[in-house]
């Protein structure tokens, strides 16, 4: 275990060494495109037979007539556990999402690659799939659906150029990040050997995560939003004990697979300081279709109280998804709710041009919808950045909602790529 810590590690100190040199192109960085309201739509899990195609296409038609959406978010398994990972499958998904009259950004989960390998779905091997997936959904710049998004892909970055699924965007003065990071222990394998791909992929979202988040900062964006399809299990996160080569026992439990996620979360919020929401899907049963808290620690173990989690887990999956809607006059800035598509063809036959395509099957709840205990102490930010990025501002977190946007210095060198952005 302590072997692929430190193989993890010396990789992400190349990677930073990598970043100071890009650092040093003469890009002027993206600013901020405005506080004019956005809504986007997450949807996800609702691929996972051939029976689902035709629901999910009139979900896709139905969120395409409402003009408040600007992009979708296709929240990882475009197929299910049960079918195999054909490439007619793939294909066939593809063509269904791409017909998308909003613009639809695709993020990988589990049933897409990771568990390809097992007897049900094929006995595939997981790596070559995910090339495969790769080189279908991710060829050019370009999101899918009808009018596509430009996106930033961590390809773009010399060092990762494999890592195609990775993205970054920005809309009305908020960035976007999506990453592959898939249930259930984000693909890390505990068989003997190098677990090359788990490393490699960890190296290359840490970077990212990092990197993005200085990008967002020093450009004036008003928030961080992160997509992602698995749950991180925030409630285990680990703290990195000194002189850990001497513990001989041994833990029953399963390495933590997403270790290197949450470290680079909090270091993500610390950076940024302004709101950062991580989405993502979970098999927990959730009543309203989703849930929102604040379940990160730092590792002195106090609330990371920027940022917020908003865990989905829809009952139809073919016909609801989570509309986020965000405007700089809210204070909290964003409201969630889930929208669902009615089932019966004969309802969306006889409906006029101009109704609503689509019904709200919860009211607004706003983000966040809890902040932190008054006795939490505020988290404090580390001081621990690369040499080559400034460190966080010293003002500390307060222990309750979300703390102010600060203007980064105007000295400082910008970041490559800067994310692009199709949305108007």
């Amino acid at each position: 275990m302590h072997r692929v810590e430190r193989a993890v590690a010396a990789r992400l100190t190349s990677a930073v060494t990598i970043a100071a040199a890009l650092m040093c192109g003469a890009v002027a960085p993206a600013r901020a495109e405005g506080n004019a309201p956005l809504g986007f739509a997450v949807i996800s899990d609702a691929l996972t037979r051939p029976a689902d195609e035709a629901p999910v296409r009139r979900m896709l038609d139905a969120i395409g007539r409402d003009s408040s959406v600007a992009f979708i978010v296709y929240d990882g398994n475009l197929k299910g556990a049960a079918e195999p990972c054909r490439d007619s499958i793939y294909q066939s998904r593809h063509d269904l999402l791409d017909a998308s009259r909003t613009p639809l950004v695709m993020l990988l989960g589990q049933h897409d690659w990771a568990d390809c390998g097992s007897a049900h779905a094929g006995a595939y091997d997981p790596v070559e799939r995910l090339d495969f997936v790769r080189q279908l959904f991710f060829a050019d710049a370009s999101s899918l659906g009808q009018s596509p998004l430009t996106l930033s892909r961590e390809s773009d970055v010399a060092r990762f150029r494999t890592f195609r699924e990775i993205v970054r965007w920005q809309s009305q003065g908020i960035a976007f990040i999506g990453l592959n990071a898939p249930s259930p222990n984000n693909h890390y394998l505990t068989a003997g050997g190098r677990n090359g791909e788990f490393e490699d992929r960890a190296v290359a979202t840490s970077f990212w995560l990092e990197h993005a988040a200085e990008s967002a900062r020093r450009s004036e964006m008003r928030a961080l939003v992160i997509l992602l399809q698995a749950d991180p299990d925030f409630s285990r996160y680990e703290r990195r004990e000194r002189f850990a080569w001497l513990q001989f026992s041994r833990s029953n439990q399963p390495r933590d697979g997403f270790l290197e996620l949450k470290r680079s979360l909090v270091k993500a919020a610390e950076i940024f300081r302004g709101p950062v929401i991580v989405i993502h899907g979970t098999d927990a049963p959730e009543p309203n279709g989703f849930h929102i808290d604040q379940p990160l620690r730092n590792d002195k173990a106090l609330i990371v109280t920027n940022l917020t989690r908003v865990a989905i887990a829809f009952k139809k999956p073919q016909s609801q998804w989570l509309e986020v809607q965000s405007d700089a006059q809210w204070h909290p800035p964003f409201r969630l709710r889930v929208r669902d598509v009615k089932e019966t063809r004969t309802r969306e036959s006889n409906a006029p041009a101009s109704e609503a395509p689509a019904q709200s099957s919860e009211p607004y709840a706003p983000y966040p919808a809890l902040t932190a205990p008054a006795s939490t102490p505020p988290a404090l930010p580390r001081n621990d950045l690369p040499e080559s990025l400034p460190p966080p501002p010293s003002m500390p977190l307060p222990a309750s909602d979300l703390p102010p946007i600060l203007t980064p210095p105007q000295s400082l060198p910008p970041i490559y790529p800067v994310p692009a952005s199709g949305v108007q």
